[in-house]
């Protein structure tokens, strides 16, 4: 598992399969990473992804699920 402490405000989480699928917020607890409401595809909403699916960091947060796989695992957030 990747050190979370790399992870920072702002960075492009990419897929496995090199898709942007948004920017962090920030960290939310020791296991997951709330998304940016702009970075959304409805733009209205944080989503949440598990630290689990990162794969590496270095100016960007890497995933080890495609694109796909993040889109429809996620979990949403509150407006």
């Amino acid at each position: 598992m990747a050190d979370t402490l790399e992870i920072k405000e702002h960075m492009d989480v990419i897929s496995s399969d090199r898709k942007t699928v948004g920017q962090v917020d920030h960290l939310d607890g020791p296991d997951k990473i709330k998304l940016t409401k702009k970075s959304s595809p409805d733009g209205q909403h944080h989503h949440f992804i598990p630290v689990s699916w990162v794969d590496h960091v270095d100016q960007h947060v890497h995933l080890n699920k495609s694109g796909a796989d993040v889109t429809s695992h996620w979990q949403h957030g509150q407006r």
